[in-house]
């Protein structure tokens, strides 16, 4: 059947035999899919009969359908026409792995960063409102972006939206295992699944008995805020200005049915909580969720090999703080959610009461650790660069301002392939270096990053920030090691190649084949990319042509300041600097997105060859300006 979907319109007419195929058929295409593609998997799974369900009862695009994070939403494009592309999502220019409005009128706002729906879903109903159209809004939130303050703050305003409907799916996931007093709140409210479940169904009953049947409804409603106190034990939702029920089994498609029905008749905004299980259909998937969360392209029958064993900067950064940890006990570690992702899990085991994962909430992780730094410990916060762009306000106000000690380790800086424009970490040293007090690290290989590690929480005061990109280091640059050397210079020439972090290693490429071109140039490694020291502007001012190359935003970045602080001091060299110029990076792997901006060896050699012998003093480099 769902290849023979072209349109939510489709399903009004399925029997639920029908649907409940169906749901089997998305599991499959999911499963196909993911397994050569790579993508988020376990979340997909276990929302499946939720997306039919939404997608039966209402009518999207005019109803408002928000999925919160955007990565559950598998079943949705299947379902509103693009079977026929779906083999291509998270492929450069296929379909997005996020719901993504240029894409379709179906996928209404874009959830790349997790507890957003609630907000947006406001914005979407109160728009409803002022056109005075019967239009439902739904937003899909899991347990795990409840976590996050934005959620609440929505939570705050709904009290009046009579058109609002939240699908709160409890699967005890984010990504991580989902932590925290209103995840065990929420938890204890799966206990009672009879008393819905009778509720609804005499409910359905007595509208069939003329008069006495309303009357006995009427008593029905006025005791059941009695009865759901004896039930739930709290008001929480009610309090709030919800209409809630609790404990529908997400999986079950009448139940979910029933739900919905209850939802669209009452004159308040609906809360209904489902409960859902993160990988369902693929039993892999379902006892190893966390494994499952995002996977690489792997084999369905015998499933995803662990990373365990496999080196990346994550990896040996986990490693080398429990090294600190065990030494000093001063050393913590903070995630949001990511304990994997971030290499902590060992940190976890060996360190439990110095291991805080505080939920999706990196906001509260940065104050957090700013209220341990200035209680005489020594925090490190581990986080993708992509989340950290959410706490720009807590590092500048709660820890710059105040000069605390704590250490940010920014994980997946840089491009990162095929999640795409939501999660590039190309923000991060332009908004890091605008902020006073700060120190940024950047190694470019395993052993500067254990380095520098030991240096930023001993050797440097104040705010502190380490990068380093996803994935393994590059083999050409594994034997440098001058960790304590702000930048190194490698080769002589007049022309240089000024680079930091992961492009250390393509601009080497780059230094061999022009050697080979018979053009002579030297290779500029920066460490410590802020401040940047008087000495490496000092020995810039010595060369007569300075290509920049950066894997960040050109406004605002390294380049930029670097060749700002060469004018001051009377540059009247020639210089040329290659980053991303005011755009976001689409979907696509890794090489191939820096093959796209010029930041591959190849365009390197390229773009210094062609500029070699005319390069004026104040020529740009842009994103398309590849020649």
């Amino acid at each position: 059947m769902l290849s023979t979907i072209k349109s939510p319109d489709d399903l009004k007419f399925f029997s639920i035999k029908d649907l409940e195929n169906l749901c089997r058929e998305i599991r499959s295409k999911i499963l196909e899919t993911v397994s050569c593609n790579g993508g988020h998997l376990a979340s997909n799974l276990g929302v499946v009969e939720i997306a039919v369900a939404l997608h039966k009862k209402f009518n999207s695009p005019n109803d408002k359908i928000i999925w919160d994070v955007g990565h559950q939403c598998y079943a949705h494009k299947l379902l509103t026409g693009r079977f026929d592309v779906f083999d291509s999502i998270r492929k450069k220019g296929g379909i997005s792995g996020f719901t993504k409005p240029f894409e379709s009128e179906h996928d209404v706002f874009i959830s790349g960063h997790a507890s957003t729906s609630l907000s947006a879903a406001c914005g979407f109903a109160r728009a409803e409102i002022l056109k005075k159209t019967s239009n439902k809004v739904i937003a899909v939130i899991g347990d795990g972006a409840l976590t996050g303050g934005m959620a609440y703050e929505a939570l705050n305003n709904v009290s009046d939206l009579n058109n609002l409907i939240i699908i709160l799916n409890y699967n005890d996931m984010s990504i991580s295992k989902t932590v925290g007093g209103f995840s065990r709140y929420i938890s204890n409210m799966r206990s009672n699944q009879a008393y819905i479940s009778t509720r609804v169904a005499m409910e359905e009953v007595l509208d069939k008995i003329p008069l006495v049947g309303e009357i006995a409804k009427n008593k029905i409603r006025d005791s059941k805020e009695t009865l759901k106190k004896i039930v739930y034990k709290s008001d929480f939702f009610t309090d709030l200005g919800f209409s809630f029920l609790s404990s529908v089994d997400g999986h079950n498609l009448s139940e979910l049915f029933q739900a919905i029905n209850w939802a669209n008749q009452t004159d308040k905004p609906a809360l209904i909580q489902v409960f859902t299980k993160k990988g369902k259909g693929y039993a892999k998937a379902e006892n190893n969720p966390d494994l499952y969360h995002g996977v690489s392209p792997f084999n369905l029958k015998y499933g995803v090999v662990s990373s365990k064993n496999k080196n990346s900067f994550s990896e040996v950064f986990g490693k080398e703080l429990c090294n600190l940890a065990n030494k000093d006990e001063r050393v913590c570690a903070i995630t949001a959610a990511m304990e994997h992702g971030t290499g902590l899990s060992s940190f976890r085991k060996k360190f439990p009461n110095r291991f805080f994962d505080i939920g999706i909430a990196e906001q509260h992780a940065v104050t957090y650790a700013a209220g341990l730094g200035a209680n005489g410990m020594l925090p490190v916060f581990a986080v993708y660069s992509t989340f950290l762009q959410r706490s720009y306000d807590q590092i500048l106000h709660d820890a710059a301002i105040q000069n605390e000690h704590i250490l940010l380790c920014v994980d997946r800086a840089g491009i990162v392939g095929e999640d795409g424009e939501t999660h590039q970490g190309v923000f991060d040293t332009a908004f890091l270096t605008s902020i006073p007090n700060m120190t940024v690290y950047s190694p470019c290989n395993y052993s500067e990053l254990r380095g520098m590690l030991n240096r930023a929480i001993y050797k440097t005061d104040g705010l502190v920030s380490i990068r380093y990109p996803k994935g393994p280091e590059d083999a050409l640059v594994s034997g440098y090691d001058d960790f304590d050397c702000d930048y190194r210079l490698i080769g002589e020439s007049d022309i240089v190649i000024v680079t930091y972090g992961r492009l250390v290693g393509q601009a080497i490429r780059a230094q061999k084949s022009l050697i080979n071109a018979g053009i002579n140039v030297a290779v500029m490694k920066i460490g410590k990319i802020c401040p940047i020291e008087k000495s490496i502007l000092c020995e810039l001012m010595k060369f007569r042509k300075i290509f920049f190359f950066e894997e960040g935003i050109k406004r605002g970045g390294i380049g930029e300041h670097i060749i700002s602080d060469l004018v001051e001091l009377g540059f009247n060299g020639q210089w040329s600097l290659t980053a991303i110029d005011n755009s976001f990076v689409p979907q696509s792997r890794v090489y191939s997105a820096l093959e796209s901006i010029g930041l591959d060896y190849k365009s390197m050699t390229e773009k210094i060859i062609n500029n070699c012998v005319k390069l004026g003093s104040d020529e740009v480099v842009t994103v398309n300006e590849r020649g």
